[in-house]
């Protein structure tokens, strides 16, 4: 018995169910044809996070009668995942939820009616104008990670595309953040109902990005004479258009290969993944933690979803930066950037298989539990140490979570400022609290500055996750050598001393000595990251 992810093949609900896998209990073309007709919903960037979280939860609406209608989903850039994912298969996705106990949770999520190439020169693109027109249109919602709203280059001027679309104006624009505002210019002229305009990226001040990247490019244009006063005035107006904040946490790792091998072990046909010309890696089926939060701004000028009922958290935006600062600063992302950079000196490739080493166990509950519960911001709605409990509990040992420190480790030159420098600065701040104390976020800082010497604890060469200034602090380490403790002197004090990287000039600070101290132990040679953790931890 097989069965196949398509509309034609979900009749088949006897087979499916003796598979464990959950169907959709709503009419899915009658879904279909209401969203034609009435769209409420568009969310640009359909990845992993988007269908296995937030089409679901618009599924879980559909399903209890709550809802009506669907999601339409658009991608300024992955054309493929549009044609190839969406496209070949009837717009369904193959949800399978990781859980801690070793068994999956499977679900067809059949809560996208459109999948839409959001590009001018696309044909789907007169389909996307007709939606942003409709005054039914309530909510336009993104992940597109925190590049997406990214206008300007590391030189802060303007990167060549988004320059080409503030000279050329809102005809064929190219980057992400001008086709949104050319698409909110049809909307304006086409009877300016109001719409809200919602970032779910895993970003701080999501909304206040995304505000700012549109109206740069608006005011541009109205500079230029392409768009009316009218418009940039329309945008400011949050009564009219407003700019929610939110917080999102799901963790959504690549497609596994077990995952796969299970799907059509059991019967599912079709479960390959493709890589696309682009290198994308892409596949028909996702798979997550259970675990999930959203916190959004409830700041709808033309209305929403029940989203309470299907598990968000509406609420005001100063709780919803709150609980995106307990996340971020406290209870999650600094016990993930330790575990990548210390993962990958001592040659992990899942994070859960770091969370059996002894040393690293003890690093996170140093970091989050001694060192920044003590200080954490409270956002009065999800309880901090309940929140990291299922962290360090639940969801980093979880075993068939296919997460690397690799990938974690991207990019960390612009995560250590929020993950790290916040708790640094509540301790500098208060007149009872002394930064000196701090052992395990000094600890962490030298690990990844050891981890950007190259080497791994074995003494062999490592290749380094991408970060935009890779080449620049590689450049301030360089003669910096495994074996040579005293390479790096005089080497650190413009690393350490940079608030741009770490929002607070950690010499000034007092951490410069003890963030050396542990970055020289860990250079004795190999084998000298294991000790050094071994005996500042004891």
């Amino acid at each position: 018995m097989t069965v196949k992810l398509t509309l034609e093949n979900l009749a088949r609900r006897e087979e499916w169910a003796k598979l464990g896998v959950a169907l959709p209990a709503f009419d899915v073309a009658a879904m279909r044809r209401k969203t034609k007709e009435a769209p409420t919903w568009v969310h640009f960037g359909a990845g992993n996070i988007f269908r296995a979280f937030i089409a679901a939860l618009q599924q879980r609406l559909l399903n209890e009668g709550l809802a009506d209608r669907g999601i339409i989903a658009a991608d300024t850039f992955d054309v493929d995942n549009i044609r190839l994912i969406y496209g070949g298969y009837d717009n369904l996705t193959m949800s399978v939820t990781l859980n801690a106990d070793a068994t999956t949770t499977r679900e067809v999520i059949a809560s996208v009616s459109e999948a839409l190439v959001a590009q001018p020169a696309d044909a789907d693109y007169a389909r996307l104008v007709e939606v942003f027109e409709a005054p039914s249109l309530q909510m336009v919602s993104f992940t597109i990670t925190e590049k997406g709203y990214a206008l300007r280059g590391l030189d802060g001027g303007f990167t060549p595309a988004v320059l080409s679309d503030l000279e050329g104006g809102p005809a064929a624009p190219k980057h992400a953040m001008s086709i949104v505002t050319a698409l909110l210019w049809r909307r304006y002229q086409a009877g300016a109902a109001p719409v809200a305009m919602v970032s779910m990226d895993n970003c701080s001040h999501n909304g206040e990005k995304l505000r700012e990247a549109v109206l740069t490019v608006a005011d541009a244009w109205q500079e230029k004479g392409f768009v009316s006063d009218g418009f940039t005035a329309w945008l400011r107006n949050e009564e009219q258009v407003s700019f929610p904040w939110s917080m999102i946490d799901k963790i959504t790792p690549r497609p596994a290969k077990s995952v796969e091998e299970a799907l059509l072990r059991d019967g599912v046909e079709g479960m390959g993944p493709v890589v696309t010309p682009r290198g994308t890696f892409l596949a028909p089926f996702v798979n997550a933690e259970r675990p999930q939060y959203l916190v959004v701004e409830d700041r709808f000028p033309n209305g929403r979803p029940a989203l309470e009922k299907a598990g968000v958290y509406m609420t005001d935006r100063d709780t919803v930066n709150r609980t995106e600062r307990m996340k971020v600063t406290t209870c999650l992302n600094p016990l993930h950037t330790a575990l990548a950079v210390y993962g990958c000196l001592l040659g992990y490739q899942l994070i859960a298989d770091e969370m059996k080493d002894e040393e690293l166990v003890k690093l996170v509950r140093k970091i989050g539990y001694d060192e920044g519960l003590p200080v954490v911001t409270d956002p009065g709605i999800i309880s901090p140490r309940a929140f990291i409990d299922e962290v360090v509990g639940e969801r980093l040992p979880n075993p068939f979570m296919p997460d690397t420190p690799q990938r974690i480790a991207t990019d960390t030159s612009q995560k250590v400022g929020i993950r790290f420098g916040e708790t640094i600065k509540a301790y500098v701040a208060d007149e009872n609290r002394d930064p000196k104390s701090l052992l395990g976020i000094p600890l962490a800082l030298a690990g990844w500055l050891r981890y950007l010497v190259g080497v791994d604890d074995a003494g062999s060469a490592m290749e380094l996750s991408g970060d935009p200034m890779l080449s620049s602090l590689r450049e301030a380490l360089a003669g910096v050598k495994l074996g040579e403790p005293d390479s790096v002197s005089g080497k650190l004090d413009g690393i350490l001393r940079n608030q741009v990287i770490f929002g607070i000039d950690l010499v000034e600070a007092g951490l410069g000595e003890r963030i050396e101290g542990f970055l020289r132990e860990e250079l004795a040679g190999p084998g000298a990251v294991r000790a050094t953790l071994k005996r500042a931890l004891a």
